[in-house]
């Protein structure tokens, strides 16, 4: 166990929130995959992360930032990674790193994204128009002394993004885990990254389960899945 390190995993909105939406796309849902992705992975690593929330459950500001700041206590060597997805018809990723934090994980994170395919924005820092001093995003403003970025894997509302985000968010979410490993020195070990599986013309929950020697109810719960209903291209997690 890599007792060091401690990792704060946030999953954007959730519940009557749902983020953004555009192109089948509920950004809740897929904060919320990519959370519980990284969650798994850091602990294949032997690294102590946690949930900020496990279901499509609404929190506050407020409730947010309490919950991350009781996990591992208001320490700088903290690290919360807040999971999202982005509108208003750009494309690509970007990272918003905290105005008392460097932009060296942020252009680890980007880096590793363009190479899963992933076209790069920017890594930048955003203050508050009321009061320079301060960050513009609760996330950041509000969480002590942490080290908190938020990752925006794409954008919802264009058509080439969202396709992109379907397909391959967990590629995207390992470039994260690629990319905190390195910042934080943990040893990365791909292989023991968990096996998918890509749905086909036919498959059903249970043909797939079968196929795995699993259960559908551990699919659904790997995979975040609240019905019955796959998509031909569906990527889903069996390990």
């Amino acid at each position: 166990m890599n007792n060091d390190v401690k990792i704060v995993i946030d999953a954007g909105h959730g519940g009557s929130d749902p983020g953004a939406v555009g192109n089948g796309i509920y950004e809740k849902d897929y904060a919320l995959k990519i959370a519980e992705y990284l969650n798994n992975r850091f602990k294949e690593l032997g690294v102590s992360s946690v949930l900020v929330r496990s279901t499509d459950e609404t929190l506050t500001p407020n409730e947010r930032v309490n919950r991350i700041l009781s996990f591992y206590g208001n320490r700088p060597d903290v690290l919360v990674i807040s999971n999202h997805l982005n509108a208003g018809g750009g494309e690509g990723a970007e990272v918003i790193y905290a105005l008392r934090n460097n932009d060296t994980l942020s252009k680890l994170i980007l880096n590793n994204l363009g190479e899963e395919g992933q076209l790069i924005r920017k890594a930048y820092q955003r203050r508050l128009p009321s009061d320079n001093t301060k960050d513009y995003y609760f996330m950041h403003r509000n969480t002590g002394l942490t080290e908190p970025i938020i990752v925006e894997y794409g954008f919802v509302d264009n058509a080439k993004d969202a396709n992109k985000i379907k397909n391959n968010w967990q590629n995207y979410a390992e470039a994260v885990v690629k990319a905190v490993s390195e910042y934080k020195g943990i040893p990365y070990d791909k292989s023991s990254k968990s096996d998918t599986y890509t749905v086909q013309r036919g498959d059903t929950l249970w043909s797939i389960a079968k196929k795995f020697n699993t259960t559908v109810d551990e699919l659904k719960k790997l995979n975040n899945i609240l019905s019955d209903v796959l998509s031909i291209g569906q990527i889903l997690i069996v390990k």
